[in-house]
């Protein structure tokens, strides 16, 4: 279990917890001011990468620090976790709001919406939640050029995330001031700014799944397709025995290399059952 799930989760999964969904939570101010920013700034923002550029630039002992000090601020602000979407439903199941929203990472970078993320809490369609989201200033959702918000049903939500699975997009869950969730996301390592930030600049500010993938060698037979959607280079091909291997170490346990998979050669595991990553996160 993760240290979320500790601390979080009462030693489970820290997102199946409804209390961490309440609407008790969003009564907190510097939770709705940090929300609200966090929305509204970033039609303001240019560049983002760049900052990962100096740091990747500045000396061994500084990244050190910065690595650290921006790792523990994201954690109590602005977290995630890798999930599969077996776990996406089951939050779904418990939830009562879904608003689809533009992607604040691919906003930043392309300057056009694109919906691949979904807020969530257990407020009802008339919940706080969504009120917060409308309110006066958040111009990035509501603004003449957008769609506005879309409340979307249950149904309709796993019909999407099943078609951002086919893109071979993974699904996040994340912490608007932890412990609470507000969001679930869909996102690939050349958009997702959390993704280059945890894969390619060891920053991480997301945790790998509660799971890990593994192969079952005598079914696969090469195709490779599960590498073309593999967002954390966990998958390859050994020419010697024609057929696909994960490295567990790099595996986030996604578990989207599995809808690419026609064979049905790959399942997913419980971390703890990987003693060789059964305490890496």
């Amino acid at each position: 279990m993760c240290e979320f799930c500790m601390e979080h989760g009462e030693g489970k999964k820290w997102y199946l917890e409804a209390s961490n969904y309440s609407e008790d939570l969003l009564s907190d101010m510097k939770r709705q001011k940090m929300l609200k920013s966090f929305v509204s700034e970033a039609s303001r923002l240019e560049n983002p990468g760049e900052q990962f550029e100096k740091i990747a630039q500045a000396p061994w002992l500084v990244k050190r620090f910065i690595r650290w000090r921006m790792v523990r601020a994201m954690k109590k602000n602005h977290y995630g976790q890798i999930l599969p979407i077996e776990d996406v439903a089951e939050i779904l199941g418990f939830t009562n709001t879904i608003v689809r929203v533009p992607c604040v990472c691919r906003y930043m970078q392309k300057k056009e919406e694109k919906r691949y993320c979904y807020g969530v809490s257990l407020g009802g369609s008339e919940g706080k939640f969504l009120e917060l989201l409308g309110s006066q200033g958040l111009s990035f959702l509501t603004g003449p050029d957008t769609k506005g918000l879309e409340t979307l049903t249950k149904e309709e939500t796993i019909k999407a995330f099943k078609e951002h699975e086919r893109e071979g997009l993974c699904h996040s869950v994340w912490t608007f001031r932890t412990p609470f969730i507000g969001g679930i996301c869909n996102c690939d390592r050349p958009d997702c700014l959390a993704m280059k930030s945890t894969v390619t600049h060891d920053i991480p500010v997301m945790f790998r799944a509660e799971y890990v993938a593994v192969m079952d060698q005598d079914q696969c037979i090469g195709c490779r397709k599960c590498m073309t959607v593999c967002q954390f280079g966990a998958i390859s091909y050994s020419a010697a025995s024609k057929n696909a291997h994960i490295d567990p170490a790099r595996c986030y346990g996604c578990g989207v290399c599995r809808a690419q998979c026609e064979e049905e050669a790959i399942r997913l595991v419980d971390r703890s059952e990987v003693k060789q990553v059964a305490n890496l996160w």
